[in-house]
C-alpha cells in the first residue's frame, strides 16, 4: 500500500490530518464539525477508557449517567459558567418535524416549540448539581465521588479531528465534599491520576501546574492541568482538574447538615480528559512513516506475517505460529496473525507500519528450518533474528522496552524544549525559531498576559506546581515577578 503522507518537516498540520485518516483512526462526517471514530481509532480510545476507569475506581469513584439535555435556565444560575460556554452551546428549540406543503421535504413544526429551550450538554456541572441537591441532606451523604463517560457538544467554528470537534467523547468527574480541604485534595489527587496515566500508560511526559485566572475553567476557583509538548513545539492541554469551591452548591442551593448540626454549602470538584488525548498520542510519538503507538495502547501489539509460496508452506507456518500465540494469550499480549492471501507481505508490512503496531514478526520456510523468527521494531525500524524457544520472552521484554523508550524519547525532546527567556526580544526569537515551552517571568496581571498573547499568539500554559519562587522582572513589562511561568503556542 502507498502511504503518500506529507512529511512533518514540510507541513506538520497536513501530516497530522493525513495520518489520522490514512491510519484508519477517524474521518470527517456528514455533520459539520463532527467526526466518525473508526474501529481502529476507537480500539485505542477503549484502551484509554479501560485504564482510566480502573484508576478512577481504585480511588473510590463510581460511574453514573446524566441527561444529554440541560434546561437553559440552569445555565443562568452560575454567571461565570454561562459566560464561559454561551458562545459554544447548541440549543434545541423544537420537538417535532412535519412534512412541508410540497409533500416531499421535512420542516420544523412551528407549533412544536419547547416551553424552555434545552442546551445540548457542553459540560454537566449544572444538571449534576441540580441532581445532587436531591441526593445530599447530611454529612453522612458525603463525599459523592461520581464519574460519567459521555459525549459533549461545543459548537466550534474551526474543527480538527480529535483535537477540536463540535462533538467529542470524554469522561467528567463530579464530586461533592463536606470541607474545602477534602475538595482541594480530590482535585489534586485526580491531577496526579491523569499525570500518572499520561506518563506511564501513554508514554507522554507532562508538566503539572495551575492555570492563570484568565485561563481557568468557567466557574472554578482553581484549575489544575497537565500540559504536554508536541513534536512541532506546540503545547497541548492533556487534562484538567478543577476546584469549584462552593460556587455550584450556592447556585443550586445544595446544603448539608454538618456534624455540629449547622446548614453548610457543599464543596465541589470536576475533572476530565477527552478524545483530544488521541491527538496528543499521535503528535507525541508518530513519524513520517505513520503512527507509532506505545505497546500499552496498541490494539495489536504484535503482528505476525507469514512469507510463503505454497499452501503447504502456509499450513506449516500456521502450526508453528499457533504454539507461540497460545503463549501470547496467556500473557495478555494482543496479536494478529495476518494470513490473508489477497495481499503480499510487503503490502502488509507497510500497512502495519502505518498503523503503528509496535512489533512485527515475519516467518517463512527458511525460518522454520532454522527455528527462528525475524522481529522488527516499529519505533526504531531495527530487526533481529530470534530463536523460536526465546521468542515469547523476547517479545515480552521488547514491548516493555519500547514503552520505556518512547517515554524517554519524548521526555528528552520536551526537556530540551523548555528554555528560559529574560527579555522580550529573546522570548520572541525562541518562540519563532525553537518553539516549545518558554520559561519566563510574568508580572501576574491579565493585561500583560493578554498583550503577550496578542503580540506573539503564545499563552501561559501553566504555573508549574514545582516551580521555585524567585524574584525577577516580567519579560514584557519589567515589573516585579515572584517566579517563572511556562508560555507556548498551543493547540
Amino acid at each position: 500500500m502507498s502511504k503518500n503522507i506529507t512529511k512533518r518537516s514540510e507541513d506538520y498540520s497536513k501530516w497530522y490530518n493525513e495520518l489520522v485518516v490514512k491510519a484508519d483512526l477517524a474521518e470527517n462526517s456528514g455533520v459539520r464539525g463532527c467526526m466518525v471514530i473508526k474501529p481502529y481509532g476507537y480500539a485505542i480510545w477503549e484502551k484509554m477508557q479501560a485504564e482510566l476507569d480502573k484508576k478512577f475506581k481504585e480511588t473510590g469513584h463510581q460511574n453514573a449517567y446524566f441527561p444529554l439535555f440541560i434546561p437553559k435556565s440552569y445555565f443562568s444560575k452560575e454567571a461565570s459558567h454561562v459566560d464561559g460556554f454561551a458562545k459554544e452551546c447548541a440549543v434545541v428549540t423544537h420537538y417535532r418535524l412535519k412534512t412541508a406543503e410540497d409533500g416531499k421535504t421535512i420542516e420544523v413544526d412551528p407549533d412544536a416549540k419547547l416551553e424552555e429551550e434545552l442546551i445540548v450538554r457542553p459540560t454537566s456541572e449544572t444538571i449534576i448539581w441540580d441532581t445532587y441537591r436531591k441526593w445530599i441532606e447530611s454529612y453522612r451523604d458525603l463525599p459523592i465521588l461520581v464519574n460519567q463517560w459521555a459525549n459533549v457538544v461545543r459548537w466550534e467554528m474551526r474543527t480538527r479531528l480529535f483535537l477540536r470537534t463540535a462533538e467529542f467523547l470524554w469522561q467528567e468527574g463530579h464530586t461533592a465534599h463536606a470541607t474545602k480541604q477534602e475538595a482541594i485534595a480530590e482535585a489534586e489527587q485526580m491531577l496526579d491520576v491523569y499525570a500518572d496515566f499520561a506518563e506511564n500508560f501513554m508514554a507522554i511526559p507532562v508538566v503539572k501546574g495551575f492555570k492563570t485566572e484568565n485561563e481557568r475553567f468557567a466557574g472554578a476557583i482553581e484549575t489544575y492541568c497537565i500540559e504536554a509538548l508536541m513534536q512541532d513545539g506546540k503545547a497541548l492541554q492533556a487534562g484538567t482538574s478543577h476546584f469549584l469551591g462552593q460556587n455550584f452548591a450556592k447556585a443550586f442551593d445544595v446544603k448539608f447538615t454538618s456534624q455540629e448540626g449547622k446548614q453548610e454549602y457543599v464543596w465541589a470538584t470536576s475533572w476530565g480528559v477527552s478524545t483530544r488525548l488521541m491527538g496528543a498520542l499521535i503528535m507525541t510519538h508518530s513519524d513520517d512513516s505513520g503512527l507509532v503507538l506505545p505497546p500499552n495502547l496498541a490494539p495489536i501489539q504484535v503482528v505476525i506475517v507469514p512469507i510463503h509460496k505454497t499452501d503447504e508452506q502456509l499450513e506449516a507456518i500456521r502450526e508453528e505460529v499457533k504454539k507461540v500465540t497460545d503463549r501470547f494469550k496467556k500473557l495478555n499480549i494482543s496479536f494478529k496473525f495476518d494470513d490473508r492471501t489477497t495481499f503480499k507481505p510487503g503490502w502488509k508490512f507497510n500497512e502495519y507500519e502505518l498503523k503503528g503496531v509496535p512489533l512485527r514478526i515475519a516467518i517463512g520456510p527458511k525460518d522454520l528450518e532454522n527455528g527462528t523468527f525475524e522481529v522488527a521494531r516499529r519505533d526504531t525500524f531495527t530487526k533481529e533474528i530470534v530463536a523460536k524457544e526465546n521468542i515469547v520472552t523476547y517479545v515480552q521484554d521488547m514491548l516493555e522496552e519500547i514503552q520505556t523508550s518512547l517515554y524517554d524519547r519524548a521526555r528528552t525532546y520536551r526537556d530540551s524544549h523548555i528554555t528560559e527567556a529574560n527579555s522580550f526580544e529573546e522570548f520572541k526569537e525562541l518562540l519563532e525559531n525553537k518553539g516549545g515551552f518558554i520559561s519566563a517571568h510574568w508580572d501576574g496581571t491579565v493585561e500583560t498576559e493578554e498583550k503577550i498573547k496578542d503580540l506573539t499568539k503564545a499563552t501561559i500554559r501553566c504555573i508549574p506546581i514545582d516551580r521555585k519562587e524567585e524574584d525577577g522582572f516580567c519579560v514584557l513589562t519589567g515589573a516585579p515577578s515572584k517566579g517563572r511561568v511556562l508560555f507556548a503556542k498551543a493547540y
